[in-house]
């Protein structure tokens, strides 16, 4: 579907997908969004499985350390930002997307996927401003309490998405960039650096950041749709999320270390104590926990462009305001840190139909003709190699928190005798075996 022509003046992003979005944002709108969302309040806690991905009595050096959370930055994003090239190429949001690749009616599959994610995500940031708010202030204000105002924050910025990103170039990057800059001082300055460890748990290490990075890819076509150029969208991804999340993982490691690992390793939020007992840390932690909502913006927003494509005339403000009331809802009454384990095993996902997508949309030439259309005929051979992709992922991969779910790959693996190796990644895994599958399928459709 060719979104039709509206008045280029416009700033602001369409309401339907029948109009066509304005190019508005630059490198440095791309760069700040990113760079932003590549740092988070439980990013800080993400480092103690940085440093010790295995969880075991040999942890990495610190050097180490900070070389595979630059390493699999760059290979994540990287990734993020092939994702997000199609859409600034098309004007079409991410699951939109998905109508060239699988035909209209099979894009339904991933897209009720990804909306069931990005609720539950949605969710899970409300928590985690309610928890940092409450690190701030103690218990005068009920969870309750903060959980909504977020939530009521979160919705409304996703009525005006772009003028959000605009606002959080102009302002909220700074205020992101001083809060860094001061808790890496007073935290390297009172800290002693991690001596000791190994490079032996290098691999999985990197392999971790990786699948920190790729869980944006879902979403990156988004706001890449909206990006001047090619090269505005991928280099912001690149490198806004990469300077950031590297910071974010390098202060955490220091956070987590003040914090305590086995506290940590017990209640991620308890690296927020460390933050708010430093020296202005209240004032800067603050500033942090605002920016959060970025976070919850981007997976809210995210929703309603998803539901826009089960719903394509649909006012994306409906969508948004539902949306919010839903994840606000889901907030207060599940919890929300157990179900993040659920929606890591949707996750998994979209690595591989990348690499499908990739594939068919760069290397096989099919980018030129790409039918984003309701009638989009249907491509049942692409999910030969997402499928593929997506055994492989659970073939190598760590095993996961759902104990139903461990024990079925737990299953698989034993009846082939396979044993994945610490060296083997399982995103890069699962998106090279889809994407090979894809290069050698269209090899056969040519013969």
């Amino acid at each position: 579907m060719t979104p039709a022509i509206t008045d280029s003046s416009a700033t602001e992003a369409p309401l339907t997908l029948d109009e066509a979005p304005p190019k508005t944002l630059g490198a440095l709108d791309q760069g700040a969004f990113w760079a932003n969302l590549g740092v988070s309040l439980l990013g800080f806690s993400f480092a103690l499985f940085l440093i010790n991905p295995l969880l075991d009595e040999n942890p990495l050096t610190f050097n180490a350390a900070l070389t595979a959370a630059l390493v699999g930055s760059l290979i994540g994003t990287a990734m993020v930002g092939l994702a997000a090239i199609p859409g600034v190429q098309t004007g079409q949001p991410a699951m939109v997307l998905l109508r060239g690749l699988f035909g209209a009616k099979l894009s339904y599959v991933p897209t009720v996927l990804n909306i069931i994610q990005m609720i539950g995500w949605g969710a899970f940031e409300l928590w985690v401003i309610a928890m940092g708010a409450q690190a701030i202030f103690g218990q005068s204000v009920p969870y309750t309490v903060w959980a909504i105002v977020a939530g009521v924050l979160t919705t409304a910025l996703t009525i005006y998405p772009l003028g959000a990103i605009r606002l959080i170039r102009r302002f909220v990057t700074i205020g992101v960039i001083v809060s860094m800059a001061w808790f890496a001082v007073v935290f390297f300055r009172d800290t002693p650096v991690q001596t000791g460890g190994s490079w032996d748990a290098f691999a999985p290490a990197v392999d971790f950041v990786v699948a920190l990075s790729v869980s944006w890819v879902p979403v990156a076509a988004d706001y890449a749709r909206h990006s001047r150029s090619s090269r505005a969208a991928f280099t912001g991804v690149v490198g806004g999320y990469t300077i950031a999340q590297v910071a974010c993982l390098a202060v955490g490691i220091y956070a987590v270390a003040l914090a305590g690992h086995s506290a940590v390793l017990e209640q991620p939020t308890a690296v927020f104590a460390p933050f708010v007992a430093a020296p202005l840390g209240a004032l800067f932690f603050g500033v942090l926990v605002l920016r959060e909502t970025d976070q919850s913006f981007a997976n809210v927003y995210s929703t309603a462009m998803s539901l826009q494509n089960l719903m394509p005339r649909v006012d994306r403000r409906i969508f948004s305001v539902a949306i919010g009331v839903l994840t606000t809802a889901m907030a207060l009454v599940i919890d929300v840190n157990s179900y993040s384990a659920f929606l890591s095993i949707i996750g998994a996902v979209f690595v591989p139909m990348l690499g499908v997508l990739a594939v068919d949309y760069f290397l096989l030439g099919r980018g030129r003709n790409w039918d984003t259309s309701e009638n989009a005929p249907s491509r049942w051979l692409m999910v030969i190699p997402w499928v593929l992709g997506f055994v492989t992922w659970w073939m190598l991969a760590a095993p996961s928190a759902v104990s139903w779910w461990a024990e079925i790959w737990d299953g698989v693996r034993g009846a082939v005798g396979f044993t994945p190796q610490p060296w083997m990644s399982a995103s890069i895994g699962a998106f090279l075996v889809a994407g090979l599958v894809t290069l050698g399928l269209g090899a056969l459709r040519r013969r």
